[in-house]
């Protein structure tokens, strides 16, 4: 498909579209259908196009393995680090209410903290599977 003008040029004008979409659905997942999870897939499908359209080695250099592990590993230390946080502040696990002066302010930076770290993880792995999985060598 590398060769198709018509495939490189339409996914060089759409894959930002996708990143901007899974920004969206990212940071307005706390106030609508959305999140986290679902931001990473949408993110995870743009580089995917990319890998369609311009080859797996290619993506392998925008996107190294080691950079995928270190997402999916910050991703997670994100989700663990707010629970922790609001431990050390006197509450519960997760317990969003105390990392701002008021609960409201302080519920609304956990989510977005929160959804944060899980599309982060969600991203990264979905990523990292599919690279194993396209890395394969045939066995027959």
């Amino acid at each position: 498909m590398a060769d198709n003008l018509i495939l490189r040029v339409m996914s060089k004008a759409l894959i930002p579209v996708i990143i901007l979409f899974a920004l969206y659905v990212q940071f307005h997942g706390d106030y609508s259908p959305g999140g986290g999870f679902q931001a990473g897939v949408i993110f995870s499908s743009a580089i995917l196009l990319y890998v369609m359209v311009f080859g797996l080695d290619a993506a392998a250099k925008v996107l190294p393995d080691k950079a995928l592990i270190f997402t999916a590993s910050f991703g997670v230390l994100l989700y663990a680090g707010t629970g922790v946080v609001s431990l050390f502040l006197g509450g519960q696990y997760l317990n969003y209410s105390l990392l701002a002066n008021t609960a409201m302010a302080g519920q609304h930076i956990g989510i977005i903290v929160i959804e944060l770290g899980v599309g982060l993880t969600v991203a990264s792995v979905m990523l990292l599977i599919f690279f194993t999985f396209a890395r394969r060598t045939r066995v027959e």
